[in-house]
């Protein structure tokens, strides 16, 4: 292939993906010799090992998460990110949040920050949701199955995200009890969730009629800067204990 015929599939493919990898261009016949020449044109720029995008694309918030749906095709976001994708709470992590199988080899630390959680089959089938970023196709939980996920890895992300990812995700429309309550069940906390999910559908009627401690059910923090009042009308016994859920492999 000559130089000029290379540098216009480079051309091509750079356009339909933001992320390109090098296998993607040796389908096409593209060798390593034509990437160098290609980039010393200033048609495209290295993001990683293996990793193209065209100088000139224009790129969205999310083309961290392309570009590691690009290293990890089976990946699915997950936790934090998928929060953030979902504008669900205000989380903004600097690390991409992915999950894989158990058995799945760790994804290299190259380009943006990937921080990787290891999810049984079960959990890891349940909740994917298949979105386009950049033309990159992008594995997301659901919103249901993320809210479920922060009550089950609560002890990495903190509890207050969670119960902020359960309000935030009720009162915007963008999951429904029924639904998170099956994703529980997945992720096996639905013993965990049921005082939450039952303070939080009880809301509107304690605001006229308060039944003890349930009172303080209302979004965001109280007055005193203390914990989410959520959390503080579920009953002591009931709220699950610091540090109680054993580490599933959450990798820095």
């Amino acid at each position: 292939m000559e130089l000029l015929s290379a540098l216009e599939v480079i051309r091509a493919l750079t356009k339909r993906s933001a992320v390109v990898r090098s296998r993607d261009f040796a389908a096409h016949g593209i060798g390593r010799h034509y990437l160098r020449a290609a980039e010393q044109h200033g048609l495209i720029v290295r993001n990683g090992r293996g990793l193209y995008s065209a100088c000139n694309f224009d790129t969205t918030e999310f083309h961290s998460f392309a570009e590691v749906a690009k290293r990890v095709p089976r990946g699915v976001i997950c936790l934090l990110s998928a929060l953030r994708f979902h504008e669900v709470t205000n989380q903004n992590p600097f690390e991409v949040w992915i999950a894989i199988g158990e058995k799945d080899r760790s994804p290299r630390q190259n380009g943006a920050a990937v921080r990787v959680s290891r999810f049984s089959r079960p959990s890891l089938a349940f909740g994917q949701t298949t979105h386009v970023v950049e033309g990159v196709p992008l594995l997301v939980f659901s919103v249901a199955k993320t809210v479920a996920d922060c009550f089950k890895y609560r002890n990495k992300i903190g509890l207050e995200v969670a119960l902020e990812a359960l309000r935030d995700s009720l009162s915007q429309g963008k999951a429904t009890t029924s639904e998170i309550r099956e994703a529980a069940q997945v992720c096996r906390v639905a013993n965990i969730m049921r005082p939450y999910l039952e303070a939080v559908s009880l809301g509107p009627a304690i605001t006229r009629n308060p039944p003890g401690n349930l009172a303080a059910v209302r979004k965001g923090p109280n007055r005193q800067g203390g914990p989410s009042t959520l959390a503080a009308a579920v009953p002591e016994k009931n709220r699950p204990a610091k540090h109680s859920i054993k580490d599933t492999g959450l990798l820095p």
